[in-house]
């Protein structure tokens, strides 16, 4: 790890800042975005001008706080980074949400130092709450401490789940998965933002998640706040190939 644990919190801190003006800018576009300025990246893949508007403004600020740093985000605005320290973004989370505005989106920002998770900021902009961790640091929700629910079994447990764009190949096991949730738990909710989807994983508001065909942006700094909570994060055979394997 490059960065001591102090220096850890600075960053986290300022993070949480800049997290928090973009949410402002957010908030604002929502209320006036014109549906006709969608774009689409696939049949059910949209992006539009507020999501790219966003990237550049949280890419400009991590600049200044860590120059050192590389970027990986989620519509390319500027040259993406394989490894080493590095920024994982997306500026905002639940695109489809926002632009029919429909709670919840949010702006998710990682630091990642080769595989090693150090920094996660997950900002959900219509109810204002701003979840956070860095590494050995615990997880918080608006500075208060954040854990997992202790709930032991799936037949207590509210279960969120989300639809990915490109599901055709897994449509049927998907749906087995489905099924087998309705009769087991107390239900399944889907929201429509990874990233917050982790963020009450690791408050306790859900006992558990899972999807297919996830990007890094869209994961990895729940990831981290889960496991600061005190929750377990694996694929789907209880491995540990779920940063870019696209199951969680």
């Amino acid at each position: 790890m490059t960065l001591n644990p102090s220096r850890l919190k600075e960053v986290c801190n300022q993070v949480i800042e800049l997290a928090t003006e973009t949410a402002v800018f957010l908030r604002t576009e929502c209320e006036n975005f014109d549906l006709s300025k969608i774009e689409h990246k696939g049949a059910r893949d949209l992006v539009s001008y507020v999501d790219k508007e966003a990237e550049k403004k949280i890419v400009k600020r991590l600049s200044e706080i860590l120059p050192e740093a590389g970027f990986v985000t989620e519509e390319g605005t500027v040259e993406q980074a394989t490894n080493g320290l590095r920024w994982v973004i997306d500026p905002l989370d639940g695109t489809t949400n926002f632009l029919h505005k429909l709670p919840p989106f949010s702006i998710s920002i990682a630091l990642l130092d080769d595989e090693e998770i150090l920094v996660g900021v997950v900002y959900e902009v219509n109810l204002k709450e701003c979840f956070h961790a860095y590494k050995g640091g615990g997880a918080f929700m608006n500075g208060k401490v954040i854990n997992v629910s202790p709930i032991p079994t799936l037949e207590e447990s509210l279960i969120v789940a989300g639809f990915p764009y490109n599901v055709e190949d897994k449509v049927d096991a998907y749906f087995e998965i489905l099924k087998e949730m309705v009769k087991t738990t107390h239900g399944i909710r889907r929201l429509g933002s990874a990233a917050v989807d982790l963020a009450y994983v690791a408050c306790g508001r859900f006992n558990a998640y899972f999807e297919f065909n996830l990007k890094i942006w869209d994961i990895a700094a729940g990831i981290l706040i889960v496991r600061e909570a005190g929750g377990t994060v694996t694929d789907f055979t209880g491995g540990n190939g779920f940063l870019y394997g696209k199951e969680l």
